[in-house]
């Protein structure tokens, strides 16, 4: 199955980022991928509260979703959409992924269920839960050509929700991200590979990428990670669109070899207090 992973530098208004998008995505397409997914945050980099509501939509109302399901329809592909930020009250947001079907339905959805609210220093600081609720809802999505984990960034860190993936039959990982640039240099390659080897899947990445509008720095790297841990494809920090063969038979070699989805065991810990 040929696969696509698009990298972004999404800007602060929507239509623009749409249009860029799209074309990565006909490019794509015209190579041959029959599944593409987009980064987090796809047509919207916005880290300003006020202006985050003004632009964004309630699903139903989102002109940049409908052109991305006529996309999918026009072109006959699967598109995932790693997240776009989409309006769940008058002053509530979601993180949400889609996957849209060559017939431009849209066949699942999944809200990001781990919100980033941390301090990196130097006066980094991100909190997502003061605007966005969490998904509480993990997912896996079943299809002629793949069955699909969904995820989206800060869940990277969080590896008993892509164990429950796999035992429930996902074979890849879909793990859309907008890292920071300290992050990314110090835990991204290392965190996508282990989330490959624990689980004996195939990883795809897509990534933003870059100096936004907005001024945050994302760190790029989109990666499709093989179910033994090898990087298949390492996009850099260019925009732009990388394409790869996956093979989901190396999955269930991954997993006969290290068949550790298998001997997991309920943990109860004893702790000997001695301070």
């Amino acid at each position: 199955m040929r696969a696509a992973l698009i990298q972004l530098n999404t800007g602060n208004e929507i239509t623009a980022a749409v249009d860029v998008a799209e074309g990565y995505v006909r490019q794509a397409a015209a190579d041959g991928a029959m599944f593409v997914s987009t980064p987090e945050t796809t047509h919207l980099m916005e880290m300003n509260r006020q202006q985050v509501l003004a632009k964004t939509y309630f699903q139903e109302e989102d002109p940049g979703l409908g052109r991305f399901r006529a996309l999918a329809a026009e072109l006959g592909i699967w598109l995932h959409l790693g997240s776009l930020i989409t309006k769940v009250a008058e002053s509530r947001l979601a993180n949400r992924s889609f996957l849209i079907s060559p017939s431009g339905d849209i066949v699942a959805q999944y809200d990001k269920m781990h919100l980033f609210d941390v301090d990196l220093g130097g006066g980094e600081a991100y909190r997502e839960s003061a605007l966005y609720d969490a998904g509480d809802q993990a997912m896996v999505v079943k299809t002629p050509i793949g069955s699909f984990g969904f995820s989206i960034c800060y869940d990277l860190r969080f590896p008993y929700l892509y164990r429950a993936l796999a035992q429930a039959g996902a074979d890849i990982l879909l793990i859309p991200a907008a890292f920071t640039r300290p992050t990314g240099q110090a835990h991204w390659h290392t965190l996508l590979r282990a989330r490959a080897i624990e689980n004996g899947c195939y990883v795809l990445a897509a990534a933003q990428t870059g100096r936004h509008a907005t001024g945050r720095d994302t760190y790029g790297h989109s990666l499709c990670v093989d179910p033994w841990g090898e990087v298949n494809v390492d996009a850099g920090e260019t925009p732009g669109v990388s394409l790869m063969d996956l093979d989901l038979a190396k999955c269930a070699e991954a997993r006969q070899k290290i068949p550790s989805l298998n001997h997991g065991r309920e943990v109860a810990v004893k702790i000997v207090d001695v301070s």
